[in-house]
């Protein structure tokens, strides 16, 4: 399943659409750094990516989902519907016990 936009290009989107500097991560990453996370240069690890999220008060799951539906309100809908699909099978039920 390829991204239809990149991790990259949706957290540009997101911390442009909260009107945050690069300056505004300061706390948890530098300039450069996130640059080059901006430009698909670097990859962040699953911890840094929760930090930049909590920067823009987004969900991590909200910053993945527009990297791989981009702005496709359809196919956020499908991504969401697999998503929950999956957690059922592997979630054991609260009656099960």
């Amino acid at each position: 399943m390829a991204a239809k936009h990149t991790l990259s290009e949706a957290l540009k989107t997101i911390r442009k659409a909260r009107g945050l500097s690069q300056e505004a991560f300061s706390n948890v990453s530098s300039r450069t750094y996130l640059s080059s996370l901006e430009r698909d240069l670097k990859s962040p690890t699953l911890n840094k990516l929760a930090e930049l999220c909590e920067v823009m008060e987004v969900h991590p799951l909200t910053l993945l989902t527009l990297a791989y539906a981009g702005d496709d309100a359809r196919r956020v809908e499908q991504l969401l519907a697999k998503v929950w699909q999956e957690l059922e099978a592997v979630t054991p039920r609260a009656d099960a016990k």
